[in-house]
């Protein structure tokens, strides 16, 4: 099947929405002009419930909604489109609007990008000890845009917010100078937007390093949902599979992080035959997604997501909420809720699905997984761990926040106890400040700062 991609300028051509209402047809214009909007033809004729599309999450995974945006960011490109604003002036006017919505949440640009004798490596982030991520740049698109994402800066055509690179040798020569990384992802985008030949460049690259401590390479990929003929009927569709083989071959592990927001995702015959190619190889698919107002915030969509992930052998890894960035006022669930639907849909799967880790927050200083609400003294409170960290002793660190049915996000809570701050906080600050206190703290930054 050839690909053929739905994007702000031609969605309309779509047949299945040549009777939506002109005012719905409207808001994806409004809305797709400051967040990024891009589908296609699989993802249309196979995965959205035309007869309920309003509803249906596969559309509201796809197509830009009125609410993503505040009403007066809204009004104000809408107004824009009615005055027929030149391009350069509207662009103007959505930049200054994404520049509102926390492009890059959790510090990830000021604290995430490594150097290398003082060149600023803007295709990796190094947060984790142990794992590094790549940004190749030819992988930075994705087949059809998630309007939730995170990393939505990466498609708006700013080039300060991107996060890319091209040069293999200089991932390399900082994992040499780093033995301490035992894994490295691909991420992006989506890495499986490349050709065989792109990927095989920069894997090719990791395994003729000869680079005894990466034990674990990863690909962050949606392509399953949203083009599963990569895996099928593309041209170079084979190759790639004989390349994750060869990766497989080489002593390394090849993991494909999938990601998968609905078990609709999973029915299709094309998705199912592209999984079990994967598996073919040896490769081990994990999967991990956001909980979604809209698209998923029910337990029993997450009990039957983990279920059929077990049945088709991909492994459940996390179960996120909703980042600080874009449009997550409209995609938000509160924490306590996120960790009933978790708990709720946990009860329900049998051990080979518990392999699953959340609700986990990717805030500054690591991922926060709400572990639940602990009653004391016959006062509830929310208690928290981090699953990781940027200093590793925070790891396994249980800790208490003030009961807050509300709140979304670790900014929003309060210690418990009436306490100033979290036990990691002043360290935080200080780690970033370059004010090390221990030998610890020093070390970390030579890490993953220098």
């Amino acid at each position: 099947m050839k690909y053929k991609m739905y994007s702000l300028y031609n969605f309309r051509n779509i047949p299945q929405l040549q009777n939506a209402p002109e005012e719905k047809l409207r808001a994806i214009e409004v809305v797709g002009n400051v967040l990024p909007f891009k589908t296609n033809d699989y993802v249309v004729n196979h995965l959205i419930d035309w007869d309920n599309f309003e509803q249906d999450p596969m559309f509201i995974l796809n197509f830009p909604q009125r609410e993503m945006l505040a009403p007066n960011h809204f009004e104000r490109i809408a107004s824009a489109l009615v005055r027929n604003e030149n391009r350069r002036d509207l662009t103007m006017l959505a930049n200054s609007i994404r520049m509102e919505l926390n492009p890059h949440p959790a510090d990830q640009m000021k604290h995430n990008v490594p150097q290398i004798d003082g060149q600023k490596l803007s295709g990796l982030q190094h947060k984790y000890a142990e794992t590094v991520l790549f940004f190749p740049s030819q992988g930075q698109t994705c087949h059809a845009y998630c309007t939730f994402c995170f990393r939505w800066p990466q498609f708006t055509g700013i080039d300060e917010l991107r996060f890319a690179m091209r040069q293999a040798d200089l991932l390399v020569e900082y994992l040499r100078r780093h033995p301490q990384v035992t894994d490295v992802l691909f991420t992006g985008g989506d890495p499986m937007v490349m050709g065989t030949q792109q990927l095989a460049h920069y894997l090719d690259a990791l395994l003729k390093a000869d680079l005894p401590q990466v034990k674990n390479i990863r690909i962050g990929s949606k392509s399953l949902t949203f083009w599963p003929y990569r895996f099928l009927t593309d041209p170079d569709a084979d190759s790639t599979l004989r390349l994750f083989e060869r990766v497989n071959r080489s002593g390394k592990s090849l993991a494909f992080m999938a990601h998968f927001n609905h078990p609709r995702e999973l029915s299709t015959p094309q998705a199912q035959e592209a999984i079990r190619r994967i598996r073919d190889t040896g490769t081990l698919i994990r999967s991990q997604a956001p909980l979604m107002r809209h698209i998923n915030d029910s337990p029993d969509v997450w009990r039957d997501l983990w279920l059929e992930q077990s049945r088709q052998g991909i492994i459940p890894y996390y179960m996120f909420v909703a980042r600080d960035t874009g449009a997550q006022q409209y995609f938000a669930v509160p924490l306590v809720r996120a960790w009933e639907i978790f708990r709720d849909a946990y009860s329900q799967v049998s051990g080979i699905s518990k392999t699953v880790r959340g609700p986990s927050m990717s805030a500054g200083p690591g991922k926060v997984h709400v572990l639940g609400v602990q009653e004391i003294q016959g006062k509830p409170y929310l208690l928290l761990n981090f699953l990781q960290a940027r200093r590793a002793d925070w790891v396994g660190r249980p800790f208490l926040a003030e009961y807050d049915p509300k709140a979304i996000w670790l900014d929003e809570l309060r210690p418990a106890f009436g306490q100033a701050s979290f036990f990691y906080e002043e360290e935080y600050k200080r780690i970033w400040k370059n004010e090390p206190t221990d030998p610890v703290e020093k070390n970390l930054i030579e890490r993953i700062c220098a």
